[in-house]
């Protein structure tokens, strides 16, 4: 199994930022009924003021050619379209678990 897990940095007013995630996460959350080689998904907003990153999304798939698929995927890419122009930075970590 591995978990890839995401980070999303926003650019926009805190209140653009939050809607931004928002609507992010919840196309995000439609995704295992969607892609069947997503096992799982989990997307938390940040609720810290003190911090400068808006969303993190931890997904999981057997293997690391399932998350590609997942990337892959049009649902997927529809997802992602939701950030365009807002995504100010990313990270990303993948591990077997």
């Amino acid at each position: 199994m591995v978990r890839h897990v995401v980070t999303f940095q926003f650019s926009g007013t805190p209140a653009q930022r939050k809607s931004v995630a928002e609507s992010f996460r919840n196309a995000l959350l439609e995704l295992p009924q969607k892609i069947e080689q997503l096992r799982s998904i989990e997307v938390g907003i940040n609720e810290n003021p003190a911090e400068t990153w808006d969303l993190v999304l931890i997904a999981e798939a057997d293997t690391l050619e399932d998350v590609a698929i997942y990337s892959a995927h049009p649902a997927h890419q529809e997802a992602v379209a939701i950030i365009a122009g807002h995504k100010a930075a990313r990270a990303c970590v993948d591990y077997t678990l």
